[in-house]
């Protein structure tokens, strides 16, 4: 099995011959307002044969993007709609109204729900998300080898349940840029993090026994992003300082081949 970074929070996952593809997006204009279309984003290598969603906000889901990746069919699975009104959901409806305008296979999974997909067996596993939305993470095994996906997860408690269940990991891939939002639903505003930093997912990775470690959702560019969304200004370098050996970053397009 390999992987491949794609930019954000997206992968793409190879083996078999087959590939699917997490948090696959290409447009990041909903969050960055000075984002250009196509840059610091990767397109999958082929057609792809499933899709795994963390949650959708729309860094994370984007229909169009998937829509363009995916065979006839192909499966999209994803946690639960939203719950309450829509102010509750208001950065979840426009991913949910672009799954739906496309006709895409989407699927609603469970925490724990595992499905064989082609090579892979994916297992969506908890995760709690920083602005209340349902968010799940995602396990991926074949050939032996196993990665791990944190979405935008904050740090949580189930580290060890999942760690007990899966681990060692080949690799996990982990949100790093620690971003603070303060947005118009989600007043009062809170001062903490709601993503995880590179130290909590530094830590994160030490409790799932990681070979490789690997931040992601960070822009290294940092381009203008909406109002009330403050990341770490050098999540690389912080990363690296906390994870040590087990620290990999990987440039976006760049391939990590987990059977060497």
């Amino acid at each position: 099995m390999r992987v491949r970074r794609l930019g954000w929070a997206g992968l793409e996952i190879e083996a078999g011959g087959k590939r699917l593809v997490i948090d696959y997006v290409r447009d990041l204009s909903p969050l960055f307002t000075g984002w250009k279309p196509g840059e610091g984003l990767a397109v999958p290598s082929g057609m792809v044969t499933a899709a795994l969603v963390t949650h959708l906000h729309r860094d994370h889901t984007d229909a169009s993007a998937l829509a363009n990746a995916l065979t006839p069919g192909a499966p999209v699975l994803r946690p639960a709609p939203g719950h309450g009104d829509d102010v509750d959901n208001v950065t979840t409806l426009p991913a949910e109204r672009e799954l739906a305008l496309h006709r895409l296979a989407a699927e609603v999974v469970d925490a724990w729900s595992a499905r064989d997909v082609g090579p892979f067996r994916v297992t969506a596993v908890p995760s709690v998300d920083g602005l209340g939305d349902p968010q799940l993470n995602w396990v991926v095994q074949a050939d032996g080898q196993r990665v791990f996906h944190g979405g935008d997860t904050m740090f949580h408690g189930y580290w060890w349940r999942i760690a007990r269940r899966f681990s060692p990991f080949d690799a996990v891939f982990l949100p790093a840029n620690g971003a603070v939002v303060d947005a118009p639903h989600l007043q009062p505003p809170s001062p903490l993090p709601a993503a995880m930093d590179p130290r909590q997912a530094a830590a994160a990775a030490e409790i799932l026994d990681a070979r490789y470690a690997v931040p992601m959702h960070y822009e290294t560019e940092q381009p203008d992003k909406i109002e009330g969304y403050v990341e770490v200004s050098d999540p690389e370098k912080e990363f690296r300082t906390h994870a040590g050996r087990r620290a990999h970053v990987l440039a976006v397009g760049e391939w990590l081949d987990l059977a060497t």
